[in-house]
């Protein structure tokens, strides 16, 4: 599956969630990852995430889809990673 992850969580404990979400999938911009991912790995992932933020303050939405959801990304300004293009 493609994964589109967000966040806003807490100063003290962002590095600690970027880190972890860095093993599974790619930085692309502040608070934001993509990339392709099982199942299994999202939910440890997850498990990992959970055991680092506060719940009643932090958040993350994790946008699933079975397939990447564009066959181009077009970016203005400078880009956190080199990216080739995905032709459907």
């Amino acid at each position: 599956m493609y994964v589109i992850v967000t966040y806003d969580i807490g100063e003290k404990r962002i590095d600690r969630v970027r880190k972890i979400l860095r093993k599974y999938i790619t930085w692309v911009q502040n608070s934001v990852f993509e990339g392709e991912i099982t199942q299994a790995k999202l939910e440890k992932c997850i498990s990992e995430i959970k055991r680092v933020i506060q719940e009643d303050e932090d958040s993350i939405y994790i946008y699933k889809f079975d397939f990447k959801p564009y066959n181009m990304k077009e970016v203005i300004g400078k880009e956190k990673q080199d990216e080739e293009e995905f032709i459907i």
